[in-house]
């Protein structure tokens, strides 16, 4: 089991800025992929930004309405990874979800999820 911590949501008014971190275990190894998800009432778990880090290379990828706004970022040796939300909008407001694929072997992967941290955008 990868206990997950979570940090850095609050409230902030529209065009603000917040940085969400992710921590797994240090001593966790085989960690794919590290991503954040945001989910709010009466609608389904949304992917809003993940990061590979591979052997020399790492991909990103972002939901479509945070691309340009939004960047996701990754300390390998700290298993630990960072959303930056800039240019915050109302409609961003959510539960913002981490959420680590972890490499089980050649072929098994285990998904593990964070609690969540609320992420309110109001005037």
């Amino acid at each position: 089991q990868v206990q997950l911590e979570e940090s850095g949501g609050g409230s902030v008014p529209p065009g603000g800025s917040l940085r969400l971190s992710c921590a797994a275990p240090e001593t966790t190894q085989g960690i794919n992929v590290m991503a954040w998800y945001r989910q709010t009432p009466g609608k389904q778990r949304e992917l809003v930004a993940a990061i590979f880090s591979g052997p020399g290379r790492t991909t990103t990828r972002y939901a479509d309405s945070v691309k340009g706004r939004f960047t996701i970022s990754r300390e390998n040796a700290k298993n630990t990874a960072h959303l930056q939300m800039n240019s915050l909008k109302p409609e961003d407001t959510a539960v913002y979800i981490c959420n680590v694929e972890v490499a089980v072997g050649a072929s098994h992967v285990d998904l593990y999820w964070g609690q969540g941290t609320q992420v309110t955008v109001s005037s």
